[in-house]
């Protein structure tokens, strides 16, 4: 990794470099980090013409033997070599669907290659084309945080009490603490069904949630689906002592809400609602429940990826649609659509792309085909055997939902 230097050097500052100011300053590295580190190989130069057939031509010589996987935020240039596109947990399970597969080439994050190797086969090879295509809201819990909150509920004589429910974009450590301690994944097309299950392991008025990462959908979800309040919900700040709360808080709480969020949905506000509404009339406004609460509450829909998908197809012609996610699906919805005359636009003025899912580019992808086309293995995501057995067994709590 390139050195970063600054004119004053880390020595000189009168306190020591925090872990994670050495991580920003490219001086030191976190294996369970959903960022990666470094991308070995030397990969087709970015203006090569021959990039497109270079890809077609790799995959076809690896025929049956690869599998590819696109996330509907990836860009359109290496969507098109996806078999299948989806969102996280669509594709990990159409993954373990293709056992035939040797190779599995995830277009996507970190966290979402580790799912697909949690539910392959031992036989299959999961490839990340870029280690460093991470995601910021899995990088916002980390193990050893989450242990220490558990350590907090405990001294507060709550835990007991706690059933966590994690996001699926979290890391496998998160997963596996999940498992470990009776919880369940969720989607947020099933984060309702996920919380049902969770309230139903004890005595409803005595049961609480620890929900991680995500603040905003674990909040959406609880108020806006489930009825309850915006005083039901605490925030535990992993950076502060105790997580910012009383013990009374957290006894007195139903939702205790990780501080996490994502990077792309957070940008989304009310004055973005509003300043659409403006300029289109009659504009729908359709968000991700991974927005902030106050976005979800001024919007007219919310729903997941997949939501905003069929929700768009099953739009009438002429009808005009502004979408809170991001600005890869948008825009491919936007020229999906437009020739039955559906006016669809991003939510917010300012671009924005998620910058670690944009890190799968066309030459990381040609340079990963062709690397296994020659017998190489390269960027192979591997979920250790103890963190695998809990983390899977969270998933298959969230698959037995009813």
């Amino acid at each position: 990794m390139r050195d970063v230097t600054t004119a004053h050097p880390v020595q000189d500052l009168d306190v020591q470099p925090t872990p994670l100011a050495l991580l920003l300053l490219g001086r030191d590295a976190d294996p369970r980090s959903e960022r990666g580190v470094e991308c070995p190989g030397d990969l087709p130069s970015p203006s090569d013409p021959d990039l497109v057939e270079r890809a077609r031509a790799a995959k076809e010589k690896l025929g049956e033997k690869v599998f590819v996987l696109g996330h509907h935020y990836q860009r359109d240039e290496v969507i098109q070599f996806a078999d299948v596109t989806g969102d996280s947990f669509k594709l990990a399970r159409d993954a373990a669907a293709r056992p035939e597969a040797e190779y599995i080439v995830f277009c996507g994050v970190h966290f979402m290659a580790e799912s697909a190797d949690i539910l392959t086969t031992d036989d299959q090879k999961v490839v990340l084309p870029d280690l460093a295509a991470g995601c910021s809201m899995a990088d916002m819990a980390t193990a050893e945080q989450v242990a220490e909150c558990w350590d907090v509920l405990t001294e507060a004589g709550v835990a007991e009490q706690v059933v966590p429910v994690s996001y699926m974009n979290s890391s496998a450590d998160i997963k596996a603490f999940t498992g470990r301690h009776g919880g369940t994944i969720c989607t947020s097309s099933n984060a309702k069904r996920a919380l049902e299950w969770a309230f139903d392991q004890g005595e409803p008025s005595a049961v609480k949630v620890l929900f991680l990462p995500d603040q905003h959908l674990g909040r959406n979800t609880a108020v806006r689906d489930m009825g309850m309040s915006l005083e039901d919900c605490v925030l535990y700040n992993p950076h502060k002592p105790n997580g910012g709360l009383t013990a009374e808080e957290l006894r007195d709480a139903k939702m205790i809400l990780w501080r996490g969020h994502c990077s792309v949905h957070g940008r989304f506000s009310v004055e973005s609602v509003n300043d659409v509404r403006a300029r289109i009339p009659g504009v729908n406004v359709l968000v991700h429940p991974e927005c902030k609460h106050e976005v979800v509450a001024a919007a007219d829909y919310v729903g997941s990826t997949e939501y905003i998908i069929k929700a768009l197809e099953a739009a009438p012609a002429g009808s005009k649609w502004a979408i809170g996610t991001e600005l890869n699906l948008v825009r491919r919805l936007a020229n999906r659509f437009a020739a039955e005359d559906k006016e669809i636009v991003f939510l917010d003025k300012t671009v924005c792309f998620c910058s670690t899912m944009n890190r799968i580019d066309l030459p990381h992808l040609v340079w990963t085909l062709e690397s296994l086309a020659e017998g190489k293995l390269v960027n192979r995501i591997v979920v250790d055997p103890e963190t695998e057995k809990y983390a899977k067994l969270a998933l298959e709590r969230m698959l037995a939902l009813p």
